[in-house]
């Protein structure tokens, strides 16, 4: 049986400085930038899955608590790892427990790659057919991480064809001081627009020329280079497909 000190033991002998040194300036754990006071160790994406994979039925869900407190930014996202695989396979109070974990450690989920790894795959599926007034909640927190835990949680509800939270969280964090926010709106509107065009399109036609720049670039990455090139300049003709028009 695994326990989380066996977890910390096998991460840290997959550990490479010279790889913890690419991953802190990659994840900007350096003075002034985002995951500031953050530390690396050194160990792949790929090798902390594997290390979820074997030990994810051993440990608790307190263990697993334990190691998403950790200073250790691999012990973080390997927790989150293994609460992905015991919500996947949980009853509904085990699901609802994890949901409950994750939404009380979102200042230890503090990078984007903490977020990408949980909220998709967590508190969206969770909360697919469940009040999802909570997102409203993380939307206005001060906490960037509340933020685009947020946004990216409704990539679950894009993939069930329901993309209205996706354009209400977008619309509400069109002026998000943070460039990590405009990513993933971004991110997620083009998403939504890769299963309905049309209803990307409307939406921005109503915000593309107030949407920062990052936020625009992500959204239309999938379009038509001439058509990429008219929202880029200002000048969008819409087509009858859409619905409406615009310049």
């Amino acid at each position: 049986m695994a326990t989380t000190a066996d977890v910390r033991h096998e991460l840290a002998s997959l550990a490479d400085p010279r790889r913890a040194e690419g991953s802190s300036r990659f994840l900007q754990m350096i003075p002034g930038g985002y995951g500031e006071g953050d530390r690396a160790i050194g160990v792949s994406v790929p090798e902390q899955r594997r290390v979820a994979a074997r030990c994810w039925r051993d440990l608790s869900l307190a263990e697993t608590a334990e190691l998403l407190s950790s200073s250790v930014h691999e012990e973080r996202l390997t927790s989150l790892f293994i609460l992905v695989r015991k919500f996947t396979k949980g009853d509904e109070e085990e699901r609802g427990q994890i949901f409950r974990l994750v939404l009380a450690n979102t200042g230890r989920i503090n990078n984007w790659d903490l977020v990408d790894s949980s909220a998709p795959y967590i508190v969206g599926p969770w909360l697919i057919d469940k009040d999802r007034g909570v997102l409203d909640r993380l939307a206005g927190s001060s906490l960037v991480w509340d933020r685009r835990i947020a946004i990216m949680a409704t990539f679950a509800f894009i993939k069930a064809g329901d993309f209205n939270w996706t354009f209400r969280l977008s619309e509400r964090l069109l002026r998000d001081p943070h460039d990590l926010v405009h990513k993933a709106v971004g991110w997620m509107l083009r998403e939504a627009g890769n299963r309905d065009r049309a209803a990307e399109e409307e939406f921005l036609a109503r915000h593309y020329r107030v949407m920062p720049r990052v936020m625009l670039r992500y959204a239309i990455e999938k379009f038509e280079p001439q058509r990429r090139r008219e929202y880029l300049t200002g000048v969008v003709q819409m087509t009858d497909d859409a619905g409406w028009w615009a310049r």
